[in-house]
């Protein structure tokens, strides 16, 4: 990078540290209490929350690893985001109501309240692993390989610099974290698209266009099977994205599950009143419809003019001589021209530090609230809350620069480890979050089965390829032969048959305890908490609408 490009990443972190120490400032309390500390309670706008949605959600795995993606099997991986628009309004709708009502501040907390302490306790354990081992790991070693291929700054400097900046604005609290976001979300969105214009621009120049329409229409006749959002059963791509799976089946229990069920994207709205916060997740549905925009076309793009053997550099894509599709965000920002170069280096930092920064505050508020007032020192004060708050955000943070190295990340694809990884988990965590919240029949033991059964299940039919031959499910779209010749369930498969299971076990447990005379512990639910605004309403039809248009179009 040049010198001009250093000074305008440097003015963006200059900018997103002196407004977060303005923020931390402005109303700092002598002595902050917990819940401002985690959840900003009542100081965070509709278009704070909306923002900070997008920026705890969008990093490394989207830059890099679902234009990585959108390299290797075009505008399906868009499915995740698209779907996730629909998805952020039945949780505006349905969902945050139940938790406002009822007090809800941490999902473990939800569970305790709904079923008992059991539950409640093995699945903070859950979480804490999932967002370390998983979540946290993954967008700082995704960050910092993307950061360091660009810069040309040491790999491990890279990562103990976002390390660092994530914990410096997260030790500030939700406050800080919400609005430092929209900053983020800022630059996020700006740089992303600038480095879109340019990626489309490149293509048209190759081919004798004029501009970025000509250059997406070059994309769309040059490479047509980059723009379908269904794949058939014979596609190379069918074991990510299995077919109607995206409209039907597994792609709406890994959206729900993330946006409805996760302390991570929750704890945004949690501290607001409910028309503020549907407010700020209907806007995020919004921007939810650009990022296909900003974070798949560039990675199409660098397919096209790697086929081409043009406008990049091509060795950069294989490392050792093998292909890496998760190099292609990467290799584009390398040819950037000066300053639009440090633009789009800065939204890719924002994105990583805003998530990261995300993530370890959820992680510091599930520790501290469910596990070490709850077990470990029930008479904390506010103080000790918020300064053993801080100490995890700090502690879980090293252990994440620790251990991502070693994870293999990058060898699998990073969006598609993620996702993967946290499947094992989400089919039983939304089966009982969803039956919790709407049938009051559902008993402990009910969600005590989808918690380790649902583990246990989604684990067995990962190895089951192993056990048995799976090639009459292969008529049935449901397996895939993998590079060896061998069935395999897709894991998004794998995580409806885990799901539907969950549900009828639980059905049938509950049913039985009920018999006998046993009591659930239902929640606070009428139907007039699902009313909406009629802004809302309007709001919601329209992203409706969008989703189908695009839908219908790239079919």
């Amino acid at each position: 990078m040049k010198v001009t490009d250093y000074i305008i990443f440097l003015a963006y972190f200059a900018i997103v540290a002196i407004y977060g120490f303005w923020i931390y400032h402005r109303k700092k309390q002598a002595q902050m209490s917990s819940k401002d500390y985690f959840l900003a309670e009542g100081s965070l706008t509709w278009w704070a929350i909306g923002t900070s949605l997008i920026a705890s959600n969008i990093s490394a795995e989207q830059f890099v690893a679902m234009s990585g993606d959108g390299f290797k099997m075009g505008l399906a991986i868009s499915t995740y985001e698209w779907m996730a628009a629909a998805t952020l309004v039945i949780v505006a709708t349905f969902f945050i109501p139940v938790y406002l009502k009822n007090k809800i501040y941490t999902m473990p907390q939800f569970l305790s309240q709904r079923y008992n302490g059991t539950v409640a306790m093995i699945m903070a354990v859950f979480w804490l692993l999932l967002y370390v081992v998983v979540n946290l790991t993954s967008i700082l070693y995704l960050g910092a390989l993307a950061v360091s291929s660009i810069s040309g700054i040491g790999f491990w400097y890279c990562m103990i610099g976002l390390a660092v900046f994530a914990v410096i604005i997260a030790l500030g609290g939700m406050k800080v974290i919400g609005y430092t976001d929209v900053i983020q979300v800022a630059f996020l969105i700006f740089g992303g698209l600038a480095t879109t214009y340019l990626a489309l621009n490149l293509v048209s120049d190759h081919f004798g266009g004029h501009g970025v329409l000509d250059g997406l229409a070059f994309l769309r006749e040059k490479a047509p099977d980059h723009f379908h959002m269904i794949f058939k059963k014979d596609s190379a791509n069918y074991a990510s994205l299995p077919g109607m799976t995206v409209l039907l089946g597994g792609m709406w229990i890994v959206n729900l599950n993330y946006w409805g069920c996760n302390q991570y994207i929750t704890q945004r709205a949690l501290g607001a009143d409910l028309k503020t916060a549907r407010a700020g997740i209907l806007f995020a549905a919004f921007l939810k419809l650009l990022m296909p925009l900003i974070v798949v076309l560039p990675g199409i793009a660098v397919y096209m003019l790697y086929q081409e053997k043009t406008g990049i550099d091509v060795n950069s894509m294989m490392p050792g001589g093998e292909l890496r599709p998760d190099r292609a965000y990467p290799t584009l920002l390398n040819i950037l021209p000066t300053g639009l170069k440090g633009l789009s280096f800065a939204a890719l930092t924002a994105a990583i530090v805003a998530s990261l920064a995300g993530k370890i505050n959820s992680i510091s508020t599930i520790f501290t609230l469910d596990i070490f007032k709850k077990h470990i020192k029930k008479d904390a004060t506010e103080k000790g809350l918020v300064g053993t708050g801080r100490l995890v955000v700090i502690v879980a943070m090293g252990v994440a620069v620790a251990i991502s190295p070693f994870l293999g990340i990058d060898k699998k694809g990073g969006f598609e480890f993620i996702q993967e990884y946290t499947g094992f988990v989400s089919p039983g965590i939304f089966a009982m979050f969803i039956l919790g919240f709407f049938w009051k029949k559902t008993t402990s033991n009910a969600a005590l089965f989808a918690t380790i059964g649902g583990f246990g299940l989604s684990v067995l039919f990962k190895f089951l390829p192993g056990m048995m031959d799976l090639s009459f499910l292969h008529d049935y779209g449901f397996a895939v032969a993998n590079a060896d010749g061998v069935y395999e369930i897709p894991f998004l498969d794998r995580m409806g048959f885990v799901f539907v299971i969950c549900m009828v076990v639980m059905f049938a447990i509950s049913m039985i305890e009920n018999s006998k005379g046993d009591k659930s512990n239902g929640l606070e639910i009428d139907s007039s908490m699902f009313k909406v605004h009629p802004a809302f309403a309007v709001g919601s039809l329209l992203v409706v609408g969008i989703l189908v248009a695009l839908y219908s179009i790239f079919w």
